[in-house]
């Protein structure tokens, strides 16, 4: 059996716990925040978040970097995320979709038939000069890069205040944006 971690909220502290069997109290605290650089980490620190999601996932992207988020582990993740919690909710917000929309992205194609679990938005034009791309999961797990265009960030899977903190950014920005209808519309 695999190990998975899920944080447990304790005080105001994050503690990871391993779901194995012989771990009935074994709790360790986490060190959560790690610096990420490179394609692989960042990779790695999405799916991370991501699979730690229960609830929900939020996607601040620019384009929807397929090497990130059209890559069949990240799909596997929403797609369990989804089937497995009828209340999950995906929320994805893209600056300029029109590359994703045209070349195909499995994201796009998962959002369109299971439509009431994945909802993506068009970045409003008030907005659109953000550099930033994250994804947060629940309120606490969070992978962030300050510019989309290159691959460095931290990563940091028990984080309430900062999750929190972008969390409300992007809701602000959720808000004043529309529903992007190439995204929705499924072509035949």
């Amino acid at each position: 059996m695999r190990n998975s971690r899920k944080p447990v909220f304790h005080t105001g502290r994050c503690i990871a716990k391993l779901n194995t069997p012989s771990d009935k109290t074994n709790k360790i605290p986490t060190n959560a925040r790690r610096v990420i650089s490179g394609h692989d980490d960042v990779r790695q620190a999405v799916e991370e978040v991501a699979r730690l999601a229960s609830k929900s996932l939020v996607i601040f992207t620019h384009d929807l970097e397929p090497s990130i988020y059209d890559e069949n582990s990240f799909i596997e993740i929403v797609k369990r995320l989804v089937l497995s919690r009828a209340y999950a909710r995906i929320r994805v917000l893209v600056a300029r979709p029109q590359r994703a929309v045209k070349d195909g992205h499995r994201l796009i194609t998962l959002g369109r038939r299971l439509n009431s679990y994945v909802e993506f938005r068009n970045v409003h034009k008030d907005y659109m000069d953000r550099t930033e791309a994250y994804i947060i999961a629940d309120n606490f797990a969070i992978s962030y890069r300050l510019d989309a265009s290159r691959w460095d960030g931290i990563a940091d899977i028990c984080s309430p205040a900062v999750a929190k903190r972008y969390l409300a950014d992007f809701d602000r920005i959720w808000a004043a944006s529309i529903q992007e209808p190439e995204l929705r519309v499924m072509h035949l």
